[in-house]
């Protein structure tokens, strides 16, 4: 359902959503991690392809006519992914995700590729504080995490 002031029906993923999740992920990553090749970005294509049918998936869809713009994965009050298409950045699908999951979490915690400022300054601007990073990522790759935390409210 929508939150209160959100333009977004927020929902449950079903799985006739998953190419559309697909498609969103994709597309935000290729608007926002230009440190990836294409290659980088194909092979995390396929973990995400087995990983989202495993995962609790809350879904932004545009009330007019439920097209998916984003998502978030979350367990508990860790955010493992969200992504919105680049399309809809700025219009609020992602604040609104996240809002509905510190309704619930008085702590979030979330790891950011340090490689994209536009992510990291996005959640400042939401009250995450930088409390750790590594080096590499959960692959090890040479793609350094920075790791966030915010305690509700900001």
């Amino acid at each position: 359902m929508s939150r209160a002031g959100s333009p977004w029906l927020l929902r449950d993923a079903v799985p006739d959503d998953h190419d559309a999740l697909v498609r969103v992920w994709r597309r935000a990553v290729e608007a926002t991690h230009d440190f990836l090749t294409v290659a980088d970005v194909d092979g995390f294509e396929e973990q995400v392809h087995g990983i989202l049918p495993r995962a609790a998936i809350r879904v932004a869809c545009d009330p007019g006519d439920g097209a998916v713009v984003g998502f978030l994965g979350a367990r508990g009050g860790e955010v493992d992914m969200l992504f919105v298409d680049p399309d809809t950045h700025g219009r609020g699908a992602g604040t609104a995700l996240l809002e509905e999951v510190a309704a619930e979490h008085p702590i979030l915690t979330v790891d950011v590729n340090e490689q994209n400022p536009a992510a990291r300054a996005w959640y400042r601007r939401r009250g995450f504080v930088e409390f750790g990073r590594s080096a590499t990522d959960a692959d090890g790759k040479p793609f350094p995490i920075v790791h966030l935390r915010r305690s509700t409210p900001p």
